[in-house]
């Protein structure tokens, strides 16, 4: 997610749609109005919350059951009461935030759930929206957008969150190196980058670190690997809140955001390490 982080966050809604009018199909412009509608309160926003909280994460947790083993709930902020929180999490497949959202939903969560996505397919297309609807109750918000035309919104897109944080009650989980790593190795990582910095330091919400290790990319093998729990198993470790210092209270420019996602990574690669060991000595193939 390399993103322009050269401005302070607006206190008010950023509105994608109107800024992006000139730019954006029907469609898009549709697509981004309903889900953003969502976030308003009332009865449909409390029932996304409700699916997400029941479907949403039974499916995820049926389907990684087998495999998944989980370090460090002791070390988990509180998560029922009125707060945001961000997970920030290493990224190795398409599915690393679906499950450790569905194991905090499990233990308690009871929040908004958003995830910033790709608007190719999700938001250029109705049958998107569907299946944002279907897969995560509208999680999949707000979009980042890869046409060049178009980038001029993702700066939006991260206030727009930044915005939705900052009022609470909301759980955003975001990859600091804003890209899948596609090697071999799980316990390297890409460069951060800063626009999740950003987003840390205008929302004001509290920040856990997590490492997942063991997740594919293809579904139907993943799902296939639990139920004959043949997969690889699928270690969470999380780690506890991260205490940034005097970082947020620095100037929000693009050194400090970059500080900011620097340090996320810092706490994960050092789960990476615990999980390493505990791989290494049998502690997670029970």
């Amino acid at each position: 997610m390399t993103l322009p982080t050269d401005a302070t966050l607006p206190l008010e809604r950023p509105d994608l749609v109107l800024a992006g009018e000139a730019k954006l199909s029907f469609v898009e412009r549709v697509n981004l109005r309903f889900v953003r509608w969502s976030f308003r309160g009332g009865w449909f926003d409390r029932l996304l919350q409700l699916f997400q909280r029941t479907v949403g994460q039974a499916w995820i947790h049926h389907s990684t059951k087998h495999l998944r083993r989980v370090v460090g709930l002791s070390r988990l902020p509180a998560l029922d009461d009125a707060s945001s929180i961000i997970v920030v999490c290493n990224h190795r497949s398409f599915f690393d935030l679906y499950v450790v959202t569905a194991e905090l939903v499990r233990r308690g969560m009871k929040k908004r759930i958003i995830f910033m996505v790709r608007s190719a397919f999700f938001y250029d297309s109705i049958l998107g929206l569907v299946v944002n609807f279907l897969m995560s109750f509208l999680a999949m918000y707000p979009p980042v957008f890869r046409e060049r035309s178009k980038q001029f919104l993702n700066p939006l897109a991260l206030e727009e969150l930044a915005w939705l944080l900052s009022r609470g009650g909301m759980f955003a989980g975001l990859h600091p190196e804003g890209t899948r790593k596609k090697d071999d190795d799980p316990y390297t990582f890409l460069p951060a980058k800063p626009g999740v910095g950003r987003v840390i330091q205008a929302s004001g919400a509290k920040v856990v670190p997590v490492f997942v290790n063991g997740l594919g990319n293809d579904l139907v093998k993943q799902v296939r690997g639990n139920f004959d729990r043949r997969g690889d198993k699928i270690a969470i470790v999380f780690g506890k809140p991260i205490d940034f210092g005097d970082l947020l209270e620095q100037e929000s420019c693009l050194r400090t955001h970059k500080a900011i996602s620097e340090k996320c990574m810092k706490a994960i690669s050092e789960l990476a390490q615990e999980e390493k060991s505990l791989r290494a000595c049998g502690a997670l193939t029970s």
